[in-house]
C-alpha cells in the first residue's frame, strides 16, 4: 500500500495524461494503473475467497482455535525469516516481471489446494504447507507490488494511489469472504481456491498489457551490505521507525483477534459459513469507506491524526466485537475495525514511502511488510493459543487493548510521527 526517485521511475504512465490533480480517482488516469487495478481487484478478491474458505477448511479438519493459529503461523513466518533479503531483490530486478512470476506460483498453489479438496485427500498438513509456500512468495509479491506503485503513477499521484490499493484491498475482502460464505455451502471450499486460482489470470494479464519504462539500474553492492544499507536508512529515520514499530505491535498482536473469527462466527454467535463470510465482509465495507475518504484527500497534511483515529476506532471495535453475543453488532464491530485499520494502515504506508529514494525503495518496504506482518506468525499462534486455553472472548480482548495501548504510545509520540518530521528527516 505501497521522494525523490529516478527521473524513469517517478514518471507518470503518459506524458499526454491530464495533469489536473482533483477527484478522489485522480490515480485512474494512468492507463498502466487502471489496467493493474481492476486486474488485481478480481485476483483479490479470489484471494480473499480462498482465505475464508481455507480457514472454514481447517475448523472442519481439526475444529481447533489453536490449528486455525498454527496455520496463520505457517503463512506468515517466512516474512519473518526472508522478508528483508526479498527487498533487496526487488531493488535488482524488473519489479513487473518479478510480479508476474510471483502471481503465477500463487495461482498454482490455489488449483493445488484446489485438487486436494476436491479429491478429498486433503489434510491439515498440506494446508499447512502451501500456506507456508503462499508465505515464502508473498514475502517477494508484497514489497514489489507496492514498490510497483509509482512506476505506475509518479511521485504526485502515489498517496492517491495508495488510498486506492487500500480501497481496492478491501473492497475484495468485502466481496470475496461474502461470496465464500454463499460458495461454502452450496458447492463446498474447492470451488473456492479453484475460482481463486482463475482469478489470478486478470492480473496477470494487466501485468503483460502495460508499457513500463524501463528502470535504470545502478552497480549493485553486495546483498549483505545492501540489507545494511536499508536497516540504516530504516534506523537512522526515526519517524519511520516508530511508525513501523508501530506495525509491528498493532498488526502482530492487536489484530490477530481475525484467526478466532471462524469460532465466533460457528459457536458464539450461532452462524453457519454464510454468517461468517458476512463477519469478514465487513470489515472489508468499512475498510472501503475509509479508504474512499483517504483517496478524496488532495495531500497528506494531518495523517497523523488519522494513525490515532485509526488505532483508536479500530480497538475499540475489537473490544466491542469480543463482548457481542448478538450478529447485526458483530457486523457492526467490524464494520467500525475495517474503518479504523484502513485509516491507519494506509496513512502509515503512504508516508513512509513519500520520502524513500526509488533505490531503496523494495528495501525499505520489506522492512515496512516485515514489521507489519512479520509478528504476525507469534501474534497468531498466541491469539489461537489463548482461545483454546482461556476463551475465545478474552482472548479477543486481549487484542483490542494492545490495539488501544498503540493509540496511547501514538499520542506521547504525536510530534515525532508526522509529515514534517519525515520531511526533517528526508533532508
Amino acid at each position: 500500500m505501497p521522494m525523490e526517485g529516478s527521473a524513469a521511475a517517478a514518471a507518470p504512465s503518459s506524458p499526454s495524461e491530464p495533469r489536473d490533480r482533483s477527484g478522489a480517482f485522480r490515480a485512474l488516469r494512468h492507463r498502466n494503473y487502471r489496467l493493474y487495478f481492476f486486474g488485481q481487484l478480481t485476483s483479490l478478491a479470489g484471494t480473499w475467497m480462498q482465505s475464508a474458505a481455507q480457514s472454514w477448511l481447517v475448523l472442519k479438519l481439526t475444529d481447533s482455535s489453536l490449528m486455525l493459529g498454527v496455520v496463520s503461523f505457517a503463512q506468515f513466518l517466512p516474512i519473518l525469516l526472508v522478508g528483508v533479503f526479498a527487498g533487496v531483490i526487488v531493488d535488482r530486478v524488473d519489479r513487473r516481471r518479478m510480479i508476474i512470476t510471483t502471481q503465477t506460483l500463487l495461482m498454482l498453489s490455489a488449483f493445488t489446494l484446489a485438487a486436494l479438496t476436491w479429491s478429498g485427500a486433503v489434510r491439515v498438513y498440506h494446508v499447512i504447507a502451501l500456506a507456508a509456500f503462499n508465505g515464502t512468495i508473498g514475502s517477494f509479491d508484497m514489497p514489489g507490488r507496492q514498490s510497483f506503485v509509482v512506476e505506475m503513477v509518479g511521485q504526485e499521484d502515489l498517496g492517491n494511489a495508495i488510498a486506492l490499493n487500500s480501497m481496492m484491498f478491501n473492497g475484495a475482502r468485502m466481496i470475496g469472504p461474502a461470496i465464500a460464505g454463499l460458495l461454502i455451502a452450496w458447492l463446498g471450499t474447492a470451488a473456492c481456491f479453484f475460482l481463486n486460482g482463475v482469478s489470478f489470470l486478470a492480473v496477470i494479464w494487466s501485468l503483460t498489457q502495460m508499457e513500463i519504462p524501463a528502470r535504470t539500474m545502478a552497480a549493485m553492492a553486495p546483498m549483505l551490505t545492501q540489507v545494511r544499507e536499508g536497516l540504516n536508512y530504516v534506523w537512522r529515520h526515526r519517524p519511520i521507525l516508530y511508525q513501523m514499530l508501530l506495525s509491528a505491535v498493532n498488526n502482530g498482536f492487536g489484530n490477530q483477534y481475525l484467526v478466532l473469527i471462524p469460532l465466533f462466527a460457528r459457536d458464539l454467535l450461532h452462524g453457519v459459513a454464510r454468517g461468517y463470510g458476512f463477519l469478514v465482509a465487513a470489515q472489508g465495507l468499512g475498510s472501503v469507506v475509509g479508504a474512499a475518504t483517504l483517496a478524496s484527500r488532495v495531500s497528506t497534511r494531518g495523517m497523523r491524526n488519522n494513525l490515532i483515529l485509526g488505532l483508536l476506532l479500530s480497538g475499540i471495535g475489537i473490544l466491542a466485537f469480543g463482548t457481542s453475543r448478538w450478529m447485526w453488532v458483530s457486523l457492526l464491530a467490524q464494520f467500525v475495525v475495517g474503518a479504523g485499520l484502513t485509516n491507519f494502515r494506509a496513512s502509515n504506508n503512504t508516508l513512509v514511502q513519500l520520502f524513500v529514494s526509488d533505490e531503496l525503495r523494495g528495501r525499505v518496504m520489506s522492512c515496512y511488510q516485515l514489521a507489519s506482518v512479520g509478528m504476525t506468525p507469534l501474534g497468531s499462534l498466541e491469539v489461537g493459543y489463548l482461545g483454546s486455553r482461556l476463551s475465545p472472548r478474552i482472548a479477543v480482548g486481549i487484542c483490542g487493548s494492545v490495539t488501544l495501548a498503540c493509540a496511547l504510545a501514538l499520542v506521547t509520540r504525536l510530534k515525532a510521527i508526522g509529515v514534517e518530521s519525515d520531511e526533517r528527516a528526508a533532508s
